[in-house]
């Protein structure tokens, strides 16, 4: 089932309620600041440094004191009231010493009266630990000396305080006109609140702001804090499940609570928060979720200004394990604790989506209902009625009758789901809240009626929008709460940098991909899986495995979990016991396709026919493949490339000739990967005339790795040059990475000199491939970036000829592999945050006659070159190099060959290679207040 949102893992004393005179006497500061002026009546500079010192001193205890409450384990909103109150004693403390100290005014002219308020969060009596103080000050009509003195003085003392202060000073006039031109001024004069001064003009300003701006103004004020917010997301990435969420500004974060906040006070008033959760814009279930919900966000938000001591808004990797320690989370039931946070987080996120959504939709659709001037003579449109009478059409969105439709029979929740999947709609805010109520009432007796699970195939597999409505569904909880394998991984997150999105999230967009390429939609970047897809015939099977292809996470080996909860969801669903075995052996092989196309020597016939034996039909081949595909392209933006693409096809296509060949297996892989190769040599020859002969002596892997264009840049790189050497580099844009190729004769220690150069250069390796040819001939290509992730010499292109030149020196022996230094690990603080453990497994029984040695650890530079030589040392010669890396981690399987394979010490090579992978950690990230906290990264995938 669903997790719901708790408070914390703990249960913490939490400290009681504060009294501002406790914690800042505002009466005892106004005498003090009295007498460093009486003390220094003489010496202006020495009293203004005392006043400073007083008015340091009592924020900075107000500070103290805040921070050691929510670390007690008061909510971050109590925390941000306190703050607040704090603030305002300083600045009434502040405006009552300038005025009768310092540009004493015994008798206040007209134009001298002026009132101070608090606007923003400020003026919400909110005051986060790092945030602005915007204060407005409101003059009746034109600028004095006086006013001008006294608040140039305030912002000064203010600024020297170390406050970052957001100021205006304008006319009761100048705030009307600027908030009917613009909403983010009107927003904020809607948050205002009186400080001090003369209240007869903030009251005057309320009166007019009330009959000129918020009478009347409902609907284009909706209107517009709704497009904003629209902008606000997209701006943000437009999900709410991105594993580093800006919890201030972040799609489900505090900003859309404050949406809400603006959009209940401005329709229906209340002076503060409790009035305005009071009044008629929320039911008391959503008042109490709003609450809930903003303590724990404002909770977290506190945590992380305090942590990072500036404004910190984004919940990054390297903040996030503190943040789960210091909220008490602990590993629980395969999951870390700081996973175990996150997933909070989420699920706090997704009810402030539900709630945003729901009432967003009802204030707008109130102030529709209510127009103004001549429009209000005109009849509102009705509802119109569907086919299926149980369902209505309501401001473009399906909506229901009447709720009851559930009471009476649950399955039309799905039913829903249905009508508004087939025309292509959203379903009406007031209808998901309906479900989202009954769906807590689903039970086994539901789960178990043959209709239902009849019309939840149909949602699930729908040929029309599968991915959109099983969204739906999923912010209903009706997803996970029919489907609870689904369920369990609902706002779950992998504490990894390869993974962009929660996993529902991930695996619900793997749907919608999975939709676009069945529609043709992908061709141009997915061509094979286009092409196959109409010829699959277990459509529902590779639909249902995608939905529950990570179902095991979280759980131990997720394959094995994954395979057994997938297996037992649709059995319970009523597949065909052939059916559910197809499903369940999809999820449980998932991952087996990418890591043999990227991870396994595929130039070998025998890998290819153990791929095939595993797979065991040309149809469950074409299922993994597009389950691949749309997995790989799930996880976020960059992680799939034409390379992996290149990969897969090369696996496919092998693999299918294994499938086919009815007899001889591995003649069939080799008939097939020549007559591939072949084509390649003929589409280059078509392209450029004649085939260099240094490129044709080489292995058919290389000619079925690349396509047309690459080849002909390789063959004008490299042509002619016989048994010399000669390396190339360019920069690829398109693919993100500046390509090294480097063809010469083989020769010991070759492999580590040219890594040892590109790193010495400055070149993070990415990606490597080794292919040998006739004679000796070798041909190493490299993918490489510099340290920020960008293409190497991306704007140096004429660096590369320096680079070509060393690689050039290295291959002709002139550098030793010993002789080169690399530069040491500069890890980011987000990478900091991980704890890696390094694992090296030495395989003699792989598919090919050589040893596979596979490692994985923390990338770092020159760590490609410490392996080989690491290989070198041990007499192993490297024949096949299969390097990936992944944003900080590292997974990279060597084929080695051994000149006595009788004497070789597997410990001694096992424990020199983890000795190289754990070289170099980095230390914990640091903030102003010490060392944080980290975890161990996931290695989910």
């Amino acid at each position: 089932m669903i997790a719901q949102p708790d408070t914390y893992a703990k249960t913490r004393i939490k400290p009681k309620k504060w009294r501002i005179a406790d914690i800042v006497d505002g009466r005892n500061l106004r005498v003090q600041l009295t007498a460093a002026h009486m003390d220094n009546a003489s010496n202006e500079m020495m009293a203004r440094a005392r006043v400073l010192d007083l008015l340091h001193g009592a924020m900075f205890r107000g500070r103290m004191i805040a921070q050691e409450r929510l670390e007690m384990g008061a909510d971050g909103l109590d925390t941000a009231r306190l703050l607040s109150a704090v603030m305002d004693e300083v600045l009434s403390a502040l405006y009552d010493y300038t005025i009768t100290h310092v540009f004493r005014s015994r008798n206040l002219t007209e134009g001298e009266r002026m009132a101070v308020l608090a606007v923003g969060g400020y003026g919400r009596s909110a005051l986060a630990p790092s945030s602005d103080v915007d204060l407005l000050f409101v003059r009746t009509y034109k600028q004095t000396p006086w006013a001008e003195s006294v608040i140039e003085y305030m912002l000064y003392m203010l600024w020297d305080l170390g406050l970052k202060v957001g100021h205006s000073f304008r006319t009761i006039d100048e705030c009307i006109r600027l908030s009917k031109e613009d909403v983010t001024i009107q927003t904020a004069m809607l948050d205002r609140r009186f400080l001090f001064g003369d209240e007869q003009i903030a009251d005057k300003l309320t009166e007019r702001y009330n009959r000129e701006i918020v009478e009347g103004g409902g609907a284009a004020f909706v209107a517009a804090k709704l497009e904003e917010r629209d902008r606000r997301i997209a701006k943000q990435g437009g999900s709410r499940y991105r594993v580093e969420p800006n919890i201030k500004d972040g799609k489900g974060g505090l900003r859309d609570l404050q949406t809400l906040f603006w959009l209940a006070r401005f329709l229906h008033g209340g002076a503060n928060f409790d009035k305005v959760l009071a009044n008629a814009a929320f039911t008391r279930r959503e008042a109490a979720v709003f609450r809930r919900e903003a303590r724990f966000l404002w909770t977290v938000r506190c945590h992380l200004h305090f942590l990072a001591g500036r404004p910190e808004e984004r919940l990054s990797f390297d903040l996030q394990p503190e943040m789960a320690a210091r909220l008490d989370f602990v590993d629980k039931g395969g999951m870390s604790a700081v996973e175990r946070f996150m997933k909070r987080y989420f699920l706090a996120a997704k009810e402030v989506g539900a709630l945003t959504r729901l009432l967003c939709a009802r204030l707008e659709a109130q102030e529709q209902k209510r127009p103004s001037g001549l429009l209000r003579f005109l009849p509102t449109p009705a509802p119109k009625p569907l086919k299926d009478d149980r369902f209505i059409l309501e401001a473009g969105r399906v909506s229901v009758t009447t709720t009851d439709i559930f009471e009476d029979d649950p399955k039309n929740m799905f039913r829903l789901f249905i009508e508004a999947d087939k025309a292509g709609l959203d379903v009406h805010p007031e209808a998901m809240r309906a479900v989202r109520d009954y769906s807590r009432r689903i039970t086994k007796t539901f789960r178990a009626d043959n209709e239902a699970k009849e019309l939840f195939l149909e949602l699930a597999t729908s040929p029309d929008h599968p991915g959109t409505t099983l969204k739906l569904m999923n912010e209903t909880g009706l997803l996970g709460r029919f489907l609870p394998e689904f369920g369990r991984i609902v706002c779950q997150t992998q504490f990894n940098m390869y993974h962009h999105f929660t996993v529902d999230e991930h695996t619900l967009r793997a749907v919608d991909i999975m939709n676009e390429i069945e529609r043709g939609r992908k061709a141009e970047d997915h061509p094979l899986s286009t092409e196959i897809f109409p010829k699959i015939r277990n459509r529902r099977a590779l639909y249902l495995a995608m939905l529950l292809h990570d179902t095991g996470k979280g759980q131990g080996d997720q394959q094995i979990e994954g395979e057994r909860t997938a297996r037992e969801a649709c059995l319970r669903l009523g597949l065909p016991k052939d059916e559910a075995e197809l499903v369940a052996w999809l999820v449980g092989h998932h991952l087996e396709m990418s890591d043999t196309a990227q991870r396994r020597d595929i130039s070998e016939p025998v890998t290819i026919v153990e791929f095939a034996k595993l797979v065991g039909s040309v149809e469950k081949l074409r299922l993994l493949l597009v389950l691949t595909v749309c997995d790989i392209c799930a996880v976020g933006p960059g992680v799939w490339n034409a390379w992996k693409g290149q990969l897969l096809r090369e696996l496919y296509y092998a693999a299918e000739a294994a499938l086919s060949s009815g007899g001889a297996v591995e003649q069939a892989v080799r008939d097939q990967m020549r007559a591939r190769a072949e084509d390649s040599r003929a589409a280059l020859r078509k392209s450029i005339g004649e085939v260099p002969r240094e490129l044709d002596v080489l292995e058919d892997a290389y000619w079925n790795t690349f396509d047309a264009e690459y080849l002909a840049w390789h063959a004008r790189t490299v042509g002619g040059v016989g048994n010399g050497v000669a390396a190339g580099a360019r920069v690829d844009i398109g693919r993100g990475i500046t390509e090294v190729v480097l063809y010469g004769s083989d020769r010991p220690a070759l492999f580590a000199n040219l890594c040892g150069v590109l790193t010495a250069a400055g070149a993070n390796i990415q990606v490597v491939r080794l292919f040998a040819g006739e004679g000796g001939a070798i041909m190493d290509v490299f993918d490489v970036m510099d340290a920020s992730g960008a293409p190497f010499c991306e704007k140096e292109p004429s660096r590369l000829q320096v680079l070509t030149d060393a690689l050039n020196a290295a291959a002709r022996g002139e550098l030793a592999a010993d002789q080169i230094n690399t530069p040491p690990l500069q890890a980011t603080r987000r990478q900091a945050a991980f704890i890696i453990k390094p694992e090296v497994h030495i395989d003699r029984q792989s598919a090919t006659e050589a040893i596979m040695i596979e490692l994985m650890g923390r990338d770092r530079p020159g760590l490609m070159h410490d392996i080989a030589v690491c290989l070198l040392k041990h007499d192993l010669s490297i024949q096949s190099a299969h390097a990936e890396s992944d944003s900080m981690l590292i997974h990279d399987v060597f084929y080695v060959l051994a000149s006595e394979v009788e004497a070789l010490d597997e410990a001694a090579i096992k424990a020199d290679l983890l000795a190289v992978l754990k070289r170099e950690e980095p230390d914990a990230p640091r903030t102003p207040i010490g060392a944080l906290a980290q975890a161990v990264a996931s290695d989910d995938r």
